[in-house]
Formats: structure tokens, C-alpha cells, sequence
């Protein structure tokens, strides 16, 4: 219960603390191959993809976005990892994160990292099979579950960790 306590209150406000001028950068994505689907609303970055929005980067080998009818974009970042990095409001930190599969929810605004998902606010690490934060509530949340072989054999469960450092003062 501990953990669980003080991984929420390590993640709550996480959007109060990125660049809050990055929302206002333009958006530059570079891609070793790029695809445009108008009737379904989705770009496709292929290779080598590097997307900087202001602080924000995320670097990964395919990127999917994609619009939805109200506007709101969703992405899919997979790699091997997919990474992200943003600097934090205030603060020369950076907030960083990696998995082999971030989703990005535009309308819910929410962050979904799948497998091997680590986030490194600060010194402060969480790391778990998944790891899910809601910027609207300021809830997060962090997971792992038993995986399985190709074979078939489970293998034991796994488990959250999350790394607490004190602030050096």
C-alpha cells in the first residue's frame, strides 16, 4: 500500500510540472518513411522517428497518429525501446520515459506505456510491465502481471518498483 501511495504522489501533477509553452511549439517529426492515410485521418512514421514539440522528444521506430472526429489526436509510439523526454516546468529537470510501446489518448489525456515501461521524473524511478497516467485526474498507475512463454509456461509474476531519492539539499 505504501508504494502504491507514494507512486501516486510522485506522478500527481505531472502535467502541471512539463513546459507548458511546449503545447504551443510546432510540431517537427522526422521519419525515415512517411505515409498518409486522409481517409482514415492517420500518418505513419516509419524509421528512425524523432518527434521534438518544444522540450518534448520522443524518439521511437514507428509512430502512428492518428485524429479522431472531434480533433483530438492519439498516437502510438513502438520501438525498443520508444522513449520520451520533457523538460519540467520551472525546473532543469527532465521527466523521461520508455517502453516497447507508448499511447498517447488525446481526448482523455491520458499515457499508456506497455511493456518494460520505466518513467524517471527527477532522481524518482517507476518501473512495471505497464504504467498508466491520467493527466485530467492527476491519477496514476503502474502494473505487472504475469507473463507468459512462447511455449505457453507462465512464468512467475512480476512486480512494480518504484525508486525514491531524497532531495539533495
Amino acid at each position: 500500500m505504501l508504494n502504491k501511495i507514494i507512486f501516486l504522489l510522485l506522478f500527481l501533477s505531472l502535467n502541471c510540472y512539463s513546459e507548458k509553452a511546449d503545447k504551443d511549439q510546432p510540431i517537427i517529426i522526422d521519419s525515415d518513411e512517411l505515409l498518409i492515410d486522409d481517409s482514415k485521418n492517420t500518418s505513419t512514421y516509419i524509421g528512425d522517428v524523432i518527434l521534438q514539440q518544444g522540450t518534448l522528444i520522443i524518439r521511437g521506430d514507428k509512430l502512428t497518429i492518428r485524429e479522431d472526429k472531434q480533433g483530438f489526436q492519439h498516437s502510438t509510439s513502438i520501438g525498443k525501446p520508444t522513449t520520451f523526454k520533457q523538460k519540467m516546468e520551472n525546473s532543469e529537470d527532465y521527466i523521461e520515459g520508455q517502453a516497447l510501446t507508448i499511447e498517447y489518448d488525446g481526448n482523455m489525456d491520458k499515457i499508456h506505456l506497455y511493456s518494460k515501461a520505466r518513467v524517471k521524473k527527477g532522481n524518482d524511478l517507476v518501473i512495471g510491465d505497464y504504467i498508466m497516467y491520467d493527466a485530467n485526474s492527476e491519477f496514476a498507475q503502474a502494473l505487472s502481471g504475469n507473463t507468459t512463454t512462447k511455449d505457453g509456461n507462465e512464468v512467475k509474476k512480476g512486480r512494480t518498483r518504484a525508486i525514491i531519492r531524497p532531495d539533495k539539499k
